[in-house]
């Protein structure tokens, strides 16, 4: 499997890792995926070990493929992030990345995601999200909001979330948005943390 939009934004995604990650520890990947993202962090964070997650066999398979031959990339796990506990995953995780499942999923992901984030994330370490937002504000993008529409036609459950919505849910479990970065095409990736 090939994503176009894992390969347009790995690059600038790699430079906020870089940017927001210590030397070394253990990420938690929720949704990988193709597994192009984790293909591509991990031979550029070698001090970091990778645990890509997937509620997609078919997922799991393609990231298995990407990251064949990466030392530091553990096989993948099939993980719905709304099961309570998230049964599987290390108890404990230095990092969580999440890149563009909140938009395309129900709202119910993004509060077990907040919540799980709450209860698996080390002192001091951050969850990451990548992908659009409207922001109060802030006029939307005609793509985003093109993007939103699309969504919601192919599942009413899914769009383009308000951040002032996930901000809520983050606080509810203990997390706070600690830093934002623009990105290519009208995207967002922030760093949240206690």
């Amino acid at each position: 499997m090939t994503s176009p939009a894992c390969e347009r934004n790995r690059g600038p995604l790699l430079d906020v890792l870089l940017q927001l990650l210590p030397p070394q520890g253990l990420a938690l990947e929720i949704a990988c995926g193709t597994g192009q993202h984790a293909a591509h962090f991990a031979p550029a964070l070698p001090g970091w070990q990778w645990q890509p997650t997937d509620p997609q066999p078919e997922c799991l398979r393609s990231t298995a493929a990407w990251c064949a031959g990466l030392a530091n990339v553990r096989p993948p796990l099939l993980l719905d992030v709304t099961s309570p506990g998230w049964p599987g995953v290390p108890a404990q995780v230095d990092a969580l990345f999440c890149a563009n499942m909140i938009h395309i999923a129900p709202w119910a992901a993004c509060v077990a995601l907040m919540r799980e984030a709450g209860a698996h994330l080390a002192p001091g370490s951050q969850l990451i999200t990548y992908g659009p937002y409207f922001v109060e504000g802030e006029p939307p993008s005609p793509g985003n909001l093109a993007f939103d529409a699309d969504l919601q036609r192919r599942d009413p459950a899914w769009g383009v979330r308000q951040l002032a919505d996930v901000q809520a849910e983050a606080a509810r479990h203990g997390l706070r948005l600690l830093r934002r970065f623009d990105m290519p095409a009208h995207n967002l990736t922030l760093a949240w943390g206690r």
